[in-house]
């Protein structure tokens, strides 16, 4: 079992799991023995991860819309019964100085990086009560945690991520519930070299220039593994973490402290 945890027997949803931080965190949980669910709004990814995982079921979600998330939870309830863990990953960043950033935009970054996964929350909280157990892991960012330029609507989105965390924290603390943030510093995904392609193309930088302007703030100088992301969501899964909730666990190297 992965990092001696034992989920056999526990059903765990991962948003955003067909690639990145979320298909690793789909190998982890499911490595621990959890049946995983993933879900996306690209089946074709969704299918090729679900074929690496033991069991994996793979569903189209869109979060941002709550018939789509209603659907999707009900098959996977459906398919691996209630869900035991839910890992909530989708998310999306753009970068935009707020004198361009309209109200669209805006609404685009609450929609998928709050409201998303306030929708699968709702879908699955009161089974999580009645069965007093669970696990809510909202995937926010450091941007949960501090100020970053030229991302204000992400920035807003993802500080709303972590007051939705702690607030729901309190509510399920004598219910068997726990939740919390995990919040990652720039993490080497096709996102993050996006972004390293997009300041060689405008600067005329180096790639190892453009990834040392990306980790200028992080003490190590390096960016995350997606491994490292997964490991501290499968520690927070275990039996040893009950006493964790409403947290915000930096996986950024020394950088929010």
């Amino acid at each position: 079992m992965s990092d001696g945890q034992n989920l056999v027997g526990k059903h765990a949803v991962v948003t955003g799991g067909g690639r990145g931080i979320g298909a690793v965190i789909a190998d982890s949980l499911n490595e621990a023995g959890a049946q995983v669910t993933i879900m996306g709004r690209n089946m074709d990814v969704l299918r090729d991860k679900a074929q690496q995982l033991n069991d994996g079921l793979a569903i189209q979600c869109d979060v941002t819309d709550e018939d789509s998330v209603t659907t999707a939870f009900a098959a996977a309830t459906k398919q691996h019964g209630p869900v035991d863990i839910l890992v909530n990953n989708a998310g999306a960043a753009r970068s935009l100085p707020f004198i361009k950033t309209d109200r669209a935009h805006l609404q685009q970054m609450l929609d998928v990086n709050l409201i998303g996964p306030y929708l699968c929350i709702q879908a699955v909280l009161q089974e999580m009560i009645d069965k007093k157990s669970g696990r809510i892991i909202n995937i926010a960012s450091t941007a949960a945690l501090k100020g970053y330029s030229y991302v204000t609507a992400y920035g807003a989105a993802k500080h709303g991520v972590l007051g939705l965390t702690r607030s729901l924290a309190l509510e399920m603390a004598t219910r068997g519930v726990t939740v919390n943030a995990v919040c990652p510093g720039f993490t080497d995904t096709d996102i993050a070299r996006d972004a390293i392609s997009n300041i060689v193309a405008k600067t005329g930088r180096t790639e190892d220039e453009a990834i040392r302007e990306l980790v200028v703030h992080n003490p190590q100088k390096r960016l995350i593994q997606p491994d490292e992301v997964a490991a501290t969501v499968l520690w927070l899964c275990g039996d040893k973490s009950v006493s964790i909730t409403g947290q915000a666990i930096a996986v950024a190297g020394g950088e929010v402290m």
